[in-house]
């Protein structure tokens, strides 16, 4: 398959969800594969995940990456985190570290600050 080939060599980490992996490459490009309904799919932001990757985490649907620019890219069940768009802005430069849990994400902004979105519940 297209994504085999992709993991054949240069893997440097992977994590899971509930019901999908993610790969991050030697390239900084990330490879997802399994339910396209929560992450496996991340066409919508593949260009933005094709090269300057530094790091990645995941929930149980959906992930978030942190480019090398101090950018946060998002997909996956919006409600999950998935769509960062309502703090998009908070995300555009400075995140130096990104975690997520069940289901929220937490970004660490180089100016100390700390912003969080998914569902509320999870934080």
């Amino acid at each position: 398959t297209v994504v085999s080939d992709r993991l054949a060599a240069g893997v440097n980490s992977i994590t899971g969800s509930r019901s999908v992996f993610a790969a991050l490459k030697d390239s900084g490009a990330v490879v997802t594969w399994g339910d396209p309904h929560r992450g496996g799919d991340c066409s919508a932001v593949a260009d933005r995940l094709a090269a300057g990757v530094s790091s990645f985490t995941g929930n149980r649907f959906a992930f978030a990456a942190l480019k090398d620019a101090g950018e946060v890219v998002t997909w996956g069940l919006a409600e999950y985190g998935g769509d960062c768009s309502v703090v998009g802005n908070h995300l555009a430069t400075g995140v130096i570290s990104i975690t997520g849990n069940e289901g929220a994400f937490a970004a660490l902004k180089d100016t100390g600050e700390v912003v969080t979105w998914g569902r509320a519940c999870y934080g």
